[in-house]
């Protein structure tokens, strides 16, 4: 009589206490699989199958029987799972600050290298996971823009101000919408321009609203945000990835900014062509 069959953990609290429970019951290669599982969660999200088995020091088909064994049908669906989790909306400032006191918040310079780390993972991560399909439409479809208005409202603010003043030196026409003063720039948006949307979850109600504004106005849109980013397909026309590895749940935009200044020059690039 078949097994029957297990149903997959469907947050990483749940995962993590299943694999606890069964690490003693699993043959020795899906123990080591499990105990790397354990150790290093915090890199499944960003980590190929082959990349995270290599650091397990295990064959690519051990991880995936253990996927399987825990009720994912691959290492993709595990992945999900923890991709989703950087989805989530993160402790408010005054509980991150307080966690770092509790480390390294004493020492700048730790407090540096840290940061220095999560930009390396970063960077890194948008090398490897860059869709260069999605990338060149997003550069076709800026390049041959009236005007290209520029949306990033809280912690996405500092790209687009980066943003709009790299596009004023490359002689590119561009709005950046920025709320001062409760300022409503909707109606600049008009035949032929694009917006440029930076947000990550939880996304930013001012830059859902532009949005939505610029799909009513057949205004086309691209998005910047962390993958996979389906919660803005439904408005955006492109959708361009980038993950940013946290530190202390304090992010910095090493990579987002990398991504956007490179778009910057190949629009430009292309529109002097």
């Amino acid at each position: 009589m078949p097994a029957k069959p297990v149903s997959a953990p469907e947050s990483i609290d749940d995962l993590l206490t299943r694999l606890r429970a069964a690490e003693g019951d699993l043959p020795r290669r899906l123990q080591q699989c499990a105990a790397h599982v354990l150790a290093r969660s915090d890199r499944i999200a960003l980590s190929t199958v082959a990349q995270f088995s290599a650091e397990a020091g295990v064959p690519a088909s051990a991880m995936m029987r253990l996927c399987q064994v825990l009720g994912f049908s691959g290492y993709s669906e595990l992945q999900r799972l923890f991709r989703e989790a950087l989805s989530t909306r993160p402790p408010d400032y005054a509980t991150r600050l307080a966690r770092l006191k509790e480390g390294p918040a004493g020492h700048p310079s730790q407090l540096v290298a840290e940061f220095v780390e999560a930009g390396r993972l970063s960077m890194e991560a948008l090398a490897r996971d860059l869709d260069e399909i999605k990338l060149e439409q997003a550069v076709a479809a800026l390049s041959s823009a009236r005007v290209i208005h520029l949306a990033g409202y809280r912690r996405s603010f500092p790209v687009t101000a980066y943003l709009s003043y790299v596009l004023q030196k490359l002689e590119v026409p561009a709005v950046l919408h920025h709320g001062v003063g409760g300022s409503d720039q909707t109606t600049a948006l008009q035949p032929g321009d694009v917006l440029l949307a930076v947000t990550f979850a939880p996304y930013s109600a001012e830059t859902l609203a532009l949005m939505q504004a610029a799909r009513d106005r057949a205004v086309p849109v691209v998005a910047l945000t962390e993958p996979p980013g389906t919660g803005l397909t439904g408005i955006a026309d492109i959708v361009l990835g980038v993950t940013e590895v946290d530190f202390g749940a304090f992010r910095s935009l090493s990579a987002t900014i990398a991504l956007a200044l490179s778009i910057a020059l190949a629009v430009a690039a292309r529109r002097e062509r």
